[in-house]
């Protein structure tokens, strides 16, 4: 590789590269050592072809699930099975990995800038700006479609199709659309433990010895031209098990640990 070799995006990849190595390592033990990441499905990942791949996932904080992502997806692809157990699996880390982050995100801060330059597809949130829905939905940006869709042909591309850190909110269309017009092999993961391991951004840890699940399912079928975009919305909100029917089935005491983590959230932020 060139020493100023670059992505499709203009992003230097020897830059990129030492981004993963540093932030890996600085991150590690959040996930190995002061918590437990349990994993499933890593065997999956190293099935999966190189480019035109879209992952799914939940969301629970603004930054660690993505960091779990490329710690899982990179240790999977070194050989390892449901581990990521020692972080030398990130010297030759895959540098086509990319993840769907709102625009005001990461443009909040020096470290939210850095961390884009590791992979972010920053997109302006139609329904939502500074925080607060907004009554008035904006245009899409054309421009964000097409990153996605380049980011698509040069690789993986993780995106929380709830657009939010809140469980069981709707899951946006607009992931329905880029299923349907790229026709990407989605991989949907579920995750869980990250809301109470660490803060909302996800830079701060809260709590010590969570035991964090990660678990990589099959990848979804889907019949990308009989299939309508809302029957897509179900079969997503299935895969990341995040569909109202859900519900009915969490424990009472695991609503209650959430209603109170949300008045302890609702204070600190």
């Amino acid at each position: 590789m060139g020493l100023f070799k670059r992505n499709p995006f203009g992003h230097v990849l020897f830059i990129k590269k030492w981004l993963i190595r540093i932030f890996g390592v600085v991150t590690h033990r959040r996930y190995r050592g002061f918590n437990e990441l349990q994993i499933e499905g890593s065997e999956i990942i190293r099935n999966l072809p190189d480019t035109n791949v879209l992952f799914i996932s939940n969301h629970q904080t603004y930054f660690a699930d993505v960091v779990a992502m490329f710690h899982v997806f990179n240790a999977s692809l070194s050989g390892r099975e449901d581990t990521i157990k020692n972080v030398c699996y990130l010297w030759q880390p895959k540098m086509n990995i990319y993840y769907v982050a709102a625009k005001e995100t990461m443009q909040a801060g020096l470290l939210p800038r850095i961390m884009a330059y590791a992979g972010a597809i920053s997109v302006e949130r139609t329904w939502r700006a500074k925080g607060v829905d907004v009554q008035e939905k904006k245009e899409i940006n054309p421009d964000d479609t097409e990153n996605i869709k380049t980011a698509l042909n040069d690789g993986w591309v993780i995106t929380f199709p709830q657009g939010t850190t809140k469980s069981f909110k709707p899951v946006r269309k607009g992931t329905a659309h880029i299923i349907k017009q790229h026709r990407p092999i989605v991989v949907p993961i579920v995750i869980d433990g990250f809301r109470r391991s660490f803060d909302k951004k996800g830079f701060r840890m809260k709590k010590k010895g969570i035991l964090q699940s990660f678990i990589i399912k099959e990848p979804l079928g889907i019949d990308y031209d009989n299939d309508t975009v809302d029957e897509i919305v179900e079969k997503v909100e299935f895969a990341i098990e995040q569909h109202p029917s859900f519900l009915k089935v969490i424990p009472a005491e695991d609503i209650k640990e959430q209603e109170e983590l949300n008045k302890f959230r609702k204070w600190e932020y």
